[in-house]
């Protein structure tokens, strides 16, 4: 009699999506902010997962938390062993699925790899873009940094561009570290009023397909940026400035512009304004090689790829803590706030048992303080 009656219940059960309007379930559906939520309504019975996959409703889902996405036209499973891929739909659904959830699992490390161009440079190439991925704090030996050139408008910008580690990566935060020019009198520092970041991908690689940096040249018209930040005011201080963004910003094409708007410092040998950085650092998620995007000319359609067997084996790692990318070695060593009275006399000391051991050459900074008493 149990029985019967539980068979009784079910049989006037009824999936309740079935009888509301398209437009209706998709408003419902559309409510839901986490993947796993939609993986869960899928599983529901075979029609919710239809439905799921047939209306693309986890490309939606990570289109409205990272608009950059909706660049994307095609989705490509690498195949495995294990057979043939599954259909378009059902391929797009697994892959916006694992990469909502790699943008928010995957582990954060540097995100620079190498320079691209810069706007100007002042003498190259012993004050190149290079100089800006070390780290290192130099003050007993030749300082390591990137100069414009010098400008009377105080208002003209410069810019910087670098190649990250992934064509498809999520930055959270961008670093800069203005430098300072300790070989000069007063000690000034050259930082820029603002800083502004963009992202993208090359017009066309083969575009970039030259050293913008050897040529100096700047490659900025090189480039579609399909996300610009806010602009964030820098402070003239000598240290490590750390600018988060709002949100984390998806980089489709593997390229970074940081904009240096506005001077501050003047140089006394020339009285034109000048911006010196010592240090950048790109902080966020590289996502290769679980996903990747090709970019198909002279249409320059977006496709983007995803590796299931990179993506479990990369959530494993990060899991077991086997992937540890920040690693506080690499971090640079911020240089003291203000140089004051009381820093002053340590530093004599410093440079006086220095150059008693023959260590530091001082002809180099000769020219920086001609004419000054």
């Amino acid at each position: 009699m149990k029985q019967q009656h539980t068979k009784m219940e079910m049989e006037k059960r009824i999936d309740f999506l079935r009888w509301l309007d398209i437009d209706m379930v998709l408003k419902i559906l559309t409510c839901l902010y986490e993947p796993a939520d939609l993986i869960r309504a899928s599983a529901v019975s075979k029609y919710w997962r239809n439905f799921v996959i047939s209306y693309g409703l986890c490309k939606q889902l990570c289109v409205r938390k990272y608009p950059q996405l909706a660049t994307i036209a095609h989705v490509a499973e690498l195949a495995s062993d294990d057979g043939p891929s599954d259909n378009i739909l059902n391929t797009e659904h697994k892959a916006y699925g694992s990469l909502y959830r790699a943008l928010t699992s995957f582990p954060p490390s540097f995100c620079i790899t190498y320079p691209v161009s810069a706007s100007s440079t002042d003498n190259y190439p012993e004050e190149s873009i290079i100089n800006t991925l070390d780290p290192r704090d130099r003050v007993l030996e030749r300082a390591s940094y990137w100069s414009s050139k010098g400008q009377v408008d105080p208002d003209v910008p410069e810019t910087l561009i670098y190649n990250l580690s992934s064509n498809l990566c999520v930055i959270t935060e961008i670093n800069i570290s203005p430098f300072q020019a300790m070989f000069q009198l007063g000690f000034p520092i050259y930082s820029a009023r603002f800083v502004r970041f963009r992202m993208g991908h090359p017009k066309s690689f083969k575009d970039i397909d030259r050293d913008f940096l050897d040529s100096q040249e700047s490659a900025d018209d090189k480039f579609v940026w399909t996300y610009t930040s806010q602009t964030f005011p820098m402070l003239q201080e000598n240290r490590l400035q750390k600018f988060k963004l709002p949100e984390p910003a998806l980089c489709i094409g593997g390229f970074l512009q940081i904009e240096l708007l506005g001077r501050v410092q003047k140089q006394r040998t020339d009285a034109k304004y000048y911006i010196c950085v010592a240090h950048v650092q790109a902080i966020g998620s590289p996502l290769s090689p679980a996903f990747s995007v090709d970019f198909l000319e002279p249409s320059n359609t977006v496709s983007l790829n995803y590796n299931a067997e990179e993506f479990e084996r990369t959530l494993q790692n990060a899991s077991d803590g086997s992937n540890i990318s920040l690693s506080t070695s690499l971090l640079p060593v911020e240089p003291p706030r203000d140089l004051g009275w009381g820093n002053l006399q340590e530093f004599i000391e410093i440079i006086q048992m220095q150059a008693h051991q023959n260590v530091i050459d001082f002809a180099w900074i000769n020219d920086e303080f001609e004419g000054d008493e």
